[in-house]
C-alpha cells in the first residue's frame, strides 16, 4: 500500500514499524461548539483508512483526542455562566453522536487534555531543562530558532516567518515566532505549575497524549485536516524532535478542505452546516459516500448536485443487492462467510494507491453492473451470485456504508411457492393475484 506523506511531499510505500500492527493518531476537536460538516471529513477519511487496514489483516490502534481546555471553551462557559467542564462534556457527547451517526468504528482511546495535565506540565519542564523553552513572567515559550529543520512539514523557513511576524507577537518572547507552551492566566479554568497558575498551549497537548497512549514510541500515522499542517503539526514535530529526536510519526496525512456551493465555509458567509443537522437530513451512509466521492487530499465541494448524486448511486447499489438477496432466499441459497478476494482485486488496487476512493467506487459500480447482468440470466449460477453479493458488501463495509440484508418472511416464501404452483396449474387468475401482492412487497 502506498500513501502520500506530507513530510516528504510524495507518495511512499507504507511499512508499519511493527509487523501486522498500525498505530494511528488523528487530531480531534476543540469542544466549544457543535461539529460542523467539515469536521466530519477527517472522521470519515481516517475511519475508512482504518477499515481498509483491517481488511488487509492489520491490527489498528487508532486514537483521537478531545481538546477540552481552550480560550473559546472558557468564553462559552463565562457567557453561559456554567463551568468549562459542563461546556466540554456537552460538546464531547454531541461529537460522539456525530461519530456514531457516521458509522465509525470505536476508537482505542479518546484522551482529554484535562486528564493529561500532570504529564503536560512535566513535558514542558523537560523542554526548559533541555534549553528548548523558557519562562517569561509566568508564560512558557518554545525556542523555534533552536529547533532543527523547523518548517520541514509545511515547507516554511524560519527567516520568512520572522519577516512576516507581527510586532505585537513579541511581548515577553525572545523571538516573535516562539510559540506558547504554558499560558499564565487568572481567568477561567487553570492549574498550578512551576511557573504559576495557568493552562497549556494547544500545540503541546497532542505531543504528550501521543506519548502517553503509544508508550513514547514513534507512531505510524499522524493525521488531520490540511488546516492543521501549520502551525499545529509543525509545532508538534518541533517539540518531539527537541525531546525525543523523532518527528512523532513515520507518515503525516492531511485531508483536503470542504466547500459549500463553491465557497469556503465560514460564519461570515453564513454557510456553516452543522454535522448533526446534515446527518439528520441525509443519514450517515449518504454523508460518507458523498465525502469519499472525491480523493481525500482534494478539496470537496458540497452542493445539491453532489448530495443527489450520492443518494442516486447508493440507491442503485442497494437495489441490486436487494434483488440478489430476494433471488437467493427464494432459491434457499446461503450466502458464504468467506470473501472471494479476487473480486476485490480492482478495488484493493485503487485503495492501495493512496486511498483512491473515486477509483474504488468505480470498481464497486462495475461489480454491481456484473451482479445485475448475472441476475438477468434465468438459470444464474447462484453460488457465483452469492460470492459477488458478499464481495460488494465488504467493499461497502470498508467505506463504512451499511448494507442491511433483506430477510423474507415465511409468509413471503409461502406466497412465492403458491404463485409458482398457480402458474404450473395454469390458474392464471390466482397467479396474477399472487404476483400483484409479491410485486407490492418488492419481492418481484
Amino acid at each position: 500500500m502506498k500513501l502520500f506523506n506530507s513530510m516528504s511531499n510524495q507518495i511512499e510505500e507504507f511499512v508499519p514499524k511493527k509487523p501486522n500492527e498500525v498505530s494511528m493518531y488523528v487530531c480531534g476537536p476543540t469542544v466549544y461548539n457543535h461539529a460542523h460538516i467539515g469536521n466530519a471529513r477527517p472522521i470519515i477519511v481516517f475511519d475508512t483508512l482504518r477499515r481498509y487496514f483491517e481488511y488487509l489483516g492489520f491490527n489498528v490502534k487508532y486514537v483521537s483526542n478531545y481538546t477540552d481546555v481552550d480560550d473559546k471553551i472558557i468564553a462559552k462557559a463565562q457567557e453561559e455562566k456554567v463551568s468549562e467542564e459542563e461546556v466540554a462534556a456537552r460538546y464531547i457527547e454531541a461529537y460522539q453522536k456525530v461519530r456514531e451517526g457516521l458509522n465509525t468504528k470505536v476508537l482505542a482511546a479518546t484522551p482529554r487534555v484535562t486528564e493529561t495535565m500532570d504529564d503536560i506540565i512535566s513535558f514542558i519542564q523537560a523542554l526548559i531543562d533541555a534549553d528548548m523553552a523558557y519562562e517569561s513572567d509566568g508564560d512558557v515559550y518554545f525556542k523555534v530558532a533552536e529547533s532543527e529543520n523547523y518548517g520541514q512539514l509545511s515547507n516554511q523557513k524560519v527567516d520568512d516567518l520572522l519577516v512576516g511576524a507581527r510586532v505585537d507577537d513579541h511581548h515577553g518572547k525572545e523571538s516573535p515566532i516562539d510559540f506558547t507552551l504554558w499560558k499564565k492566566t487568572d481567568v477561567g479554568i487553570q492549574w498550578s505549575s512551576p511557573w504559576g497558575m495557568g493552562r497549556p498551549g494547544w500545540h503541546t497537548e497532542c505531543v504528550v497524549m501521543i506519548k502517553k497512549e503509544f508508550d513514547g514510541s514513534m507512531i505510524d500515522i499522524h493525521g488531520g485536516g490540511m488546516d492543521l499542517k501549520f502551525p499545529h503539526h509543525e509545532n508538534e514535530i518541533a517539540q518531539s524532535m527537541a525531546l525525543y529526536h523523532h518527528p512523532i510519526a513515520q507518515m503525516w496525512m492531511h485531508n483536503g478542505m470542504l466547500n459549500i456551493d463553491g465557497e469556503k465555509m465560514s460564519k461570515s458567509l453564513g454557510n456553516v452546516l452543522w454535522a448533526k443537522d446534515v446527518l439528520e437530513q441525509l443519514g450517515g451512509d449518504t454523508v460518507r459516500w458523498m465525502m469519499m466521492s472525491a480523493h481525500y487530499r482534494a478539496p470537496l465541494n458540497i452542493n445539491d448536485e453532489t448530495i443527489e448524486q450520492a443518494k442516486t448511486e447508493l440507491g442503485k447499489i442497494r437495489a441490486a443487492l436487494k434483488q440478489a438477496y430476494v433471488k437467493l432466499q427464494l432459491a434457499k441459497a446461503v450466502l458464504p462467510v468467506d470473501i472471494n478476494r479476487d473480486i476485490l482485486k480492482g478495488f484493493s488496487s485503487a485503495m492501495d494507491d493512496d486511498l483512491n476512493s473515486p477509483n474504488a467506487m468505480k470498481e464497486i459500480f462495475d461489480a454491481v453492473k456484473a451482479l445485475n447482468q448475472m441476475l438477468r440470466v434465468k438459470d444464474a449460477d447462484l453460488n457465483l451470485v452469492s460470492q459477488w453479493v458478499v464481495a460488494i458488501e465488504k467493499m461497502m463495509d470498508i467505506f463504512g456504508i451499511t448494507t442491511d440484508r433483506v430477510e423474507l418472511t415465511e409468509d413471503d416464501l409461502q406466497l412465492y411457492d403458491r404463485w409458482n404452483v398457480a402458474k404450473a396449474e395454469k390458474d392464471f387468475e390466482k397467479a396474477d393475484e399472487y404476483r400483484r401482492v409479491l410485486t407490492q412487497r418488492g419481492i418481484l
